[in-house]
């Protein structure tokens, strides 16, 4: 392990034109804190990943990027979501440093807890998460919910650090085994354990969004939590499985009690029983067949074996191209 490593802090970007010129020199301040304080290279680099912004991003990324040498970027064809542009810029990151460090784009994510992720990097973990330490500052409908799904996934079977999101450390090593990981349907928080490697966690607080809007309504939060059991459990086909065995040996029990007080005459027309009974079993059926068909359709997908990310641009191509074009006169010269 070097004793400085190179560090790439991944930050993914989607409309954040007005809070990015805030959180960039905040960025830069700590990686230059690292850097002095000699935890890390002076070849680190800071790697915002546009995921197809319809604003002003890209070109904000691109100015910085012409400001300092720390600030690179990249840009996806199109919007394809956080986990995708997360992915895109730690798949880019993997054999151009030692360690990355993801983290979004708000300020939301305490920067400092950075100096703790890369200390137990030095220490010997190769995956350091950032779990928040408390959820005070939000609502108790999402804190509630938020928690809620933690557990349910854990109980599902599915491996996911409590209170974590998308704040973590992950070495290079670890990201050269991750590449083998080839789901289209990805679930970041719950895909990284199952690589396995020495592991711990830095609890930080989170503040409140710097400048704009959440990107991540309750819509999102409820896709993304939808996605991650489905991606990571199939526990809820084996209940559907258990709650069919159940209900076809309650409804045996009833055919044959409806037999006997049928033969005992004991038989009273029950139209509301009747129609409550169905309605439930119908009910359970739809709700059944479109879990199912939720896997059915991530199967035809994963099939499909589409990129899960384009990158269109770079910030540091410009730059290439200018020196083969300056250097390729030379070369034709020597050449002639």
């Amino acid at each position: 392990m070097s004793a400085r490593p190179i560090l790439w802090i991944v930050i993914p970007c989607y409309n954040e034109e007005q809070v990015l010129p805030l959180t960039a020199p905040m960025f830069l301040k700590k990686l230059r804190e690292l850097t002095e304080a000699d935890r890390i290279s002076a070849n680190s680099r800071i790697l915002f990943v546009n995921d197809g912004s319809k604003d002003r991003t890209w070109d904000i990324i691109r100015e910085l990027a012409a400001s300092d040498e720390h600030y690179i970027g990249i840009c996806q064809s199109r919007n394809l979501g956080h986990q995708n542009a997360v992915l895109a810029g730690l798949m880019e990151a993997k054999d151009r440093c030692d360690i990355t460090i993801s983290i979004d784009c708000d300020g939301q994510d305490d920067i400092n807890a950075m100096d703790r992720m890369v200390e137990e990097y030095l220490k010997g973990a190769e995956v350091v998460y950032g779990v928040r330490s408390r959820r005070d500052k939000d609502s108790f409908f999402k804190r509630t919910t938020a928690e809620g799904f933690y557990k349910l996934m854990k109980a599902l079977g599915a491996e996911v650090v409590f209170n974590h999101a998308d704040y973590r450390l992950i070495s290079a090593r670890v990201l050269e085994h991750f590449a083998e990981f080839g789901e289209v349907n990805i679930f970041l928080r719950g895909l990284v354990p199952l690589v396995g490697f020495p592991s711990t966690t830095v609890s930080y607080e989170r503040a409140e969004r710097l400048a704009g809007k959440s990107h991540y309504p309750l819509r999102k939060m409820l896709a993304l939590a939808f996605n991650g059991i489905t991606s990571l459990s199939v526990k809820p086909i084996t209940l559907i499985t258990g709650c069919g065995v159940g209900f076809s040996v309650i409804g045996l029990i009833l055919m044959i009690w409806a037999i006997v007080q049928s033969i005992l005459g004991k038989t009273v027309a029950g139209w509301t029983s009747t129609i409550c009974i169905i309605c439930l079993l119908g009910g359970i059926q739809l709700i059944s067949l479109g879990i199912i068909g939720q896997y059915i359709g991530k199967t035809y997908l994963e099939a499909k074996h589409r990129p899960r990310y384009i990158i269109s641009a770079r910030t540091w191509e410009s730059e290439e191209r200018r020196w083969r074009e300056e250097t390729a006169p030379e070369t034709e010269g020597k050449n002639a």
